[in-house]
């Protein structure tokens, strides 16, 4: 997986190899864009990257221009166009989610058998106190650890554990690089929470934003509230 930098000092990515190849073919980049492979640093001309500049001695690529903004297309078009990724699939974005409350559960699970070992789910007098606060420890440490990870994923990668597992990611909509810490998680998730916990009118709003999957370019509510999309990785 790479990631290349854009004119505008924008990062964009991760994507493959593949991805890439087809983004010189159409003149969205060349083998002089900088990028970086994951898990390295240093950042690098495409064509120093064997699996990427093999496209470029076929002599198939056009020259590109890079418009300001950062987005690569070809000489002459439309300076708003963008790299148009593909938009992940509906069952995609289910699996991803049924993934996420599955690790979710995962994670909690050892604090609530310390719960139930002291008897906090059977409402006896025999529940045992050191061992249920002990519990309740384990509980709130398997949330924190599950946060810190989710969170760390959605704000560098646009992904949480789901997401990355199935091959797709957040990005903005307009110039689909990574969305960040405020769209990826503090509107898309902790805001689109609360509204959704309001009593009566967040039932509404949450089956509204769960339908919203079958429109045309896949946005749902909480997508339309942070300005960004879900494309595949």
């Amino acid at each position: 997986m790479f990631t290349i930098l854009g004119a505008d000092g924008k990062e964009y990515g991760p994507v493959t190899a593949g991805k890439l190849h087809e983004w010189i073919a159409a003149g969205r980049a060349n083998l002089q864009t900088k990028a970086r492979r994951d898990g390295e640093t240093e950042w690098k001309t495409l064509a120093e990257f064997p699996e990427v500049s093999q496209l470029g001695t076929s002599g198939s690529a056009p020259p590109q221009t890079v418009f300001p903004s950062g987005v690569p297309v070809l000489p002459g078009a439309n300076a708003t166009a963008t790299l148009e990724l593909e938009p992940a699939s509906r069952w995609l974005r289910l699996g991803a989610i049924l993934l996420d409350n599955i690790i979710g559960g995962i994670f909690l699970l050892p604090g609530f058998c310390v719960m139930l070992t002291a008897g906090f789910f059977t409402n006896t007098d025999m529940a045992q106190t050191p061992l249920l606060l002990a519990g309740f420890g384990v509980l709130g440490f398997g949330v924190l650890v599950l946060m810190g990870i989710q969170i760390y994923l959605l704000t560098t990668r646009g992904q949480s554990i789901g997401k990355k597992l199935l091959g797709i990611k957040i990005v903005n909509f307009d110039d689909e690089a990574n969305p960040g810490f405020v769209k990826a998680f503090l509107l898309r998730a902790f805001v689109n929470g609360l509204i959704g916990a309001i009593p009566f009118l967040g039932l509404a709003y949450t089956l509204t934003d769960i339908f919203f999957i079958f429109r045309d370019d896949r946005r749902c509510l909480h997508d339309l509230l942070a300005g960004t999309k879900v494309v595949k990785a």
